[in-house]
């Protein structure tokens, strides 16, 4: 063994044992949960295979948050890149855009918590969106009702989340040299040409992990909806604005008995959904390193 291998894990494994043991090991441990019947320590554990796995399967309320989660994964996440092209477009022209780019990261400052409630209470009957709807001689809408409320929540994180990526691209669309658009006007490419064939080929790199950071997020889902659907109260979201994130801890922590065998198998269930989503985000996002020279 060279000398720079023996060196090599005496740094490495300490980190690798606390890691196994933090992290891999809870992981099998919640595998094994998902197999099972089981209300946590002290109570009986019971062998059940699949079966949980079959009973989410015929679930229509874990179906539900199922579709919503991967709906906010993937047209949430289409919005968000979508206002960030733009933004990246916009603010490389404006002057002050540093100052900009404050404002609109200020959301990723403040609470996803603080956010949802206050979202939460705007928006319900009697708060200021229908008031001032109503000055204007407009109808109360009910934006907490089935129909509205997981919309309202996927606008609210849109909101909130944007900022985060448009100072990410930001920051990459920055570091490209002002001679190379100076040279992109001196021979009539448009803002849109400029931006296709400059400022997205030499950001994608940064744009590609952070897909993969919204897809790893937004899977995980939870604070803002709870926050937004039970602001001042101890009720349950509503079925219609859960997401898999929220149907675990209700099932965990809702009335009865915790059912950990079920709700360690939506884990399991969303570890794979995230494996997968992962790979084909690579996959689309994959292209040849653009560099200039």
């Amino acid at each position: 063994m060279k000398t720079y291998e023996r060196a090599f894990w005496p740094f490495l494994l300490p980190a690798l044992l606390v890691y196994t043991l933090l992290f891999v090991a809870p992981s099998l441990f919640g595998i094994w949960v998902s197999l099972t019947r089981w209300s946590g320590p002290g109570s009986e554990m019971t062998w059940r295979g699949l079966d949980n796995y079959v009973a989410l399967l015929h679930n229509e309320v874990f179906a539900t948050a199922f579709t919503n989660t991967f709906v906010m994964a993937i047209v949430g996440g289409g919005l968000i890149f979508a206002i960030t092209f733009l933004a990246m477009v916009v603010l490389r022209q404006l002057k002050g855009r540093a100052f900009i780019r404050a404002v609109v990261f200020l959301p990723m400052v403040i609470s996803i918590i603080a956010i949802g409630a206050a979202v939460g209470f705007l928006l319900n009957p009697e708060g200021a969106v229908n008031t001032v709807l109503g000055w204007f001689g407009l109808d109360p809408q009910p934006w907490l009702g089935p129909e509205m409320v997981f919309r309202c929540i996927v606008g609210g994180l849109i909101w909130s989340s944007t900022g985060f990526y448009v100072a990410l691209m930001m920051s990459a669309a920055d570091a490209i040299p002002a001679h190379v658009y100076e040279d992109a006007q001196l021979i009539g490419a448009t803002k849109w040409e400029q931006f296709r064939h400059i400022t997205l080929p030499l950001t994608w790199d940064v744009f590609a992990v952070s897909a993969v950071l919204w897809v790893v997020g937004s899977l995980k889902i939870f604070d803002i909806v709870l926050a937004f659907t039970t602001a001042g109260t101890a009720a349950a979201p509503p079925i219609p604005a859960r997401t898999i994130a929220v149907q675990q801890y209700i099932v965990v922590k809702g009335a009865g008995l915790p059912e950990l065998g079920s709700a360690a198998a939506m884990g399991v269930m969303t570890l794979l959904v995230t494996a997968v989503l992962i790979v084909l985000t690579r996959r689309i996002t994959r292209r040849d390193r653009v560099e200039l020279s």
